[in-house]
């Protein structure tokens, strides 16, 4: 079968697909760009603006006080000062914005602004959190069992520290948005976000105006991982606040540079454990888990809810106790990204099992397989699992790609070693927060049988619209060369949640579907008074002629999900998606170099709607996912700047990081109950099967000495080189 091509693949290679910063600029149209704090932490005392007022071109410079509405902003609790009202808490913060007739003049007075500052010395670690006691939000619990206890029973005991650093979006297209005047009073925003709905939220509330009066649309992304999900806001309402003050037009946009020293990235975390082992298996967890949060909520408390849902990752665990903490710090408030502190979580239990496994001699992947959730079995916060697919998985996929004969085979003599890990994952599929797992469609057929199709969630390259308009004809019985997929608009469908989670299709798609039977069911009343065969087009046109509506709004909930956190019990997802890895690296001992020479994946994604879309989302993640793991480091300043501003300092995978003998398979004949068609989440989970490359790396440096392997994350060939010297005993261990 041809697969089916993405619905903008053509305008994507011929250059011809529009993003915002494509839209051409109206008539009288302005540039905003934000006056910065020069410091991490401090308070600003003074500010004169006058000499960047005097510009020729320059129509506004704007604080804090002039703002009309609401001055604070922020996805969940409005704890961001769009502009700063004196207190300093990151390197860029902005300060004010000011509007002119170009970028490059908006930048040039931008410079010219005074500012006067008490600095202060920042914390940027999460250890200078800890040290200084200074927390976002309540700390997490979710336990079970007697730990204690437990600890004490296990045959063996290991007790390790997790650290893993940030990662930047790096999305193709940086933050940008562009504002127009309405004249009723109200406004139009094209951005760049995941999320509609929180940017016409957001401006409608710092322009002092009810949400009517503001429309959000997206014509597609270059890229988001959950950098656009709350971060895109910001730029939004600077340009929205230059419209309002000026009654022109006005957009932003961001340099590589800018987006990558004022935007949050993925979370750093730490993670300190007590794991206990018996007969091979994984029967205890102890963890104190710690993310880097930034200077403002965000996003950070469900972040660090995700990673605590995921430290048990594929393993039933009798006893445990997971605690999470979620520091603050001097750097811009880190966000989501793809998987969500997921990938955080599991790298806590992924080191405890490799730390054992090295300690005792034993193959990982062994440890992972007896350690596997069975059918029924509860996770830590006490959802029964259904439909656990692990055991199918590490079968068919240990023997597709010959991990016993690989495991076993001869690692090399000399500076260069072989090493192999495997890989396994469960990763939940919902919102955490019950309430955004909520979505809404609106589909129009046309008098000529010609549809148009509506829905909340946004496209970023990831094929939703190609999802969305498969499941429209099929539901409607039309060729998709019938529907046309408008861009995601408030003022077509409101109360939107963010494009994220993994969850695009499951929502969207069902609401989608609500939406089409309502119409189907219309049309199949004026069809059963029709002779002979009609076709969509000829029903469609009676339906118009006896006064039928052929517009439907459909609308779709998740059932039977909620978590209370304050006891750590509940069901906050819907279902888990499954899915393995095996990979095998080798590595050179003079310099710390290596290769990934082959990776085999297998992942469930249930009753695939476009297989060829669904394959490239596990390849792309389980890219990501190694750039996060073995190359991609976010380096600060001692002041809290960033080093790392683009492609020249920060590393992202490229052609040559990826195996020549890559295969990815997606399980067949594994529909899942009660979501659209029988289809599985994809975008997050894969992000996790790129571990198995950080196993397989431990494996190579354990060849070189006895005991548990001490490689850092990002593992970098400098990283690799200190763990080999460590393993060879020419260093001490930590």
């Amino acid at each position: 079968m041809k697969p089916t091509p993405h619905e903008s693949a053509n305008l994507h290679v011929t250059g011809r697909a529009v993003y915002v910063d494509d839209a051409p600029s109206p008539h009288g149209c302005l540039w905003v760009h934000p006056v910065t704090s020069p410091v991490a932490r401090g308070t600003l005392r003074y500010a004169d603006a006058s000499a960047a007022r005097a510009l020729p071109g320059v129509h506004a410079v704007l604080f804090d006080h002039d703002i009309p509405g609401d001055g604070l902003i922020g996805p969940i609790v409005h704890d961001e000062p769009l502009l700063s009202r004196g207190p300093l808490h990151f390197f860029g913060q902005p300060i004010a914005i000011v509007v002119a007739e170009t970028r490059e003049l908006a930048e040039q007075a931008a410079a010219l602004v005074t500012l006067e500052i008490d600095e202060q010395p920042p914390i940027l670690t999460i250890d200078g959190a800890i040290e200084a006691q200074d927390f976002l939000g309540t700390p997490h619990v979710i336990a079970r069992g007697d730990i204690e206890k437990g600890l004490e029973g296990a045959e063996h005991v290991v007790h390790g520290e997790m650290r893993c650093g940030g990662q930047d979006h790096f999305y193709l297209e940086t933050q940008a948005a562009l504002v127009t005047p309405l004249e009723d009073s109200g406004f139009h925003i094209l951005s760049s976000t995941q999320h509609p709905t929180e940017i016409q939220k957001m401006a409608a509330l710092v322009l002092g105006l009810p949400a009517n009066r503001v429309v959000c649309e997206v014509p597609r992304m270059g890229g988001g991982f959950g950098g656009k999900e709350s971060q895109a806001t910001q730029p939004a309402c600077w340009a929205a606040l230059g419209a309002w003050a000026t009654g022109r037009p006005c957009r932003v946009r961001f340099s590589r540079h800018q987006d990558m020293a004022w935007t949050g990235k993925r979370h750093p975390f730490m993670g300190r454990y007590s794991a206990g082992f018996t007969d091979g298996k994984l029967v205890a967890l102890k963890t104190d888990i710690y993310c880097n949060g930034g200077w403002s909520q965000d996003l950070s408390i469900p972040i660090l809810d995700r990673a605590m849902f995921h430290t048990d990752n594929a393993y039933f665990i009798q006893d445990l106790h997971f605690q999470g903490h979620a520091c603050r710090t001097n750097l811009p408030s880190n966000t989501a990204f793809r998987g969500f502190g997921g990938p955080q979580g599991v790298l806590v239990v992924e080191d405890a099992i490799n730390r054992f496994a090295e300690s005792q001699g034993l193959d990982a992947a062994q440890v992972r397989a007896d350690s596997f959730y069975q059918e029924q079995q509860p996770t830590p916060y006490g959802q029964v699992l259904e439909g656990v697919r692990l055991r199918r998985i590490w079968k068919e996929l240990r023997e597709s790609s010959g991990y016993p004969e690989r495991r076993s085979a001869e690692q090399g003599q000399g500076w260069v070693r072989s090493g192999i890990g495997f890989q396994p994952v469960k990763f939940g599929i919902s919102f955490t927060a019950s309430l955004l797992n909520q979505a809404g469609a609106l589909v129009l057929v046309y008098a000529d049988g010609s549809v148009q199709l509506n829905h909340g969630g946004t496209e970023m390259g990831q094929g939703l619209h190609s999802k969305m308009l498969k499941i429209c004809a099929i539901e409607l019985g039309v060729p998709q060369s019938k529907i046309r997929v408008m861009r995601t608009a408030t003022d077509k469908v409101p109360n939107t949640s963010a494009t994220a989670a993994s969850s695009g299709t499951d929502l969207n798609g069902a609401a989608v579907k609500n939406a089409c039977h309502q119409i189907r069911e219309r049309m199949a009343k004026i069809r059963a008074t029709m002779p002979g065969a009609p076709s969509f087009a000829q029903v469609a046109l009676q339906c118009w002629i006896n006064q039928v509506s052929l517009a439907a709004s459909g609308f779709y909930a998740t059932p039977g999900i909620g978590y209370d956190r304050e006891a750590g019990r509940g069901t906050p997802f819907f279902y888990f998606a499954y899915g393995a890895s095996v990979c095998e690296v080798n590595v050179n001992a003079l310099t710390g170099e290596y290769r990934l020479v082959r990776a085999d994946i297998l992942h469930d994604v249930g009753d695939s709607i476009l297989p060829g879309v669904d394959k490239g989302q596990v390849e792309g993640g389980f890219v990501q996912g190694l750039g996060w793991l073995t190359q991609e480091e976010l380096i600060n300043r001692p002041n809290g700047s960033a080093v790392t501003l683009g492609p020249s300092t920060y590393k992202i995978p490229s052609i040559g990081d990826i195996p020549r003998d890559f295969t990815v398979k997606l399980l067949d004949k594994a529909p899942q109950h009660g979501v659209i068609h029988g289809s599985k989440a994809v975008g997050e989970p894969p992000f996790m099967l790129a571990i198995a490359v950080l196993t397989a790396l431990r494996h190579a440096i354990s060849s070189f000495g006895p005991g548990p392997v001490e490689l850092a994350v990002p593992a970098t060939p400098e990283a690799v080189l200190r763990a080999i010297t460590i393993q060879k005993g020419e260093l001490p261990r930590a």
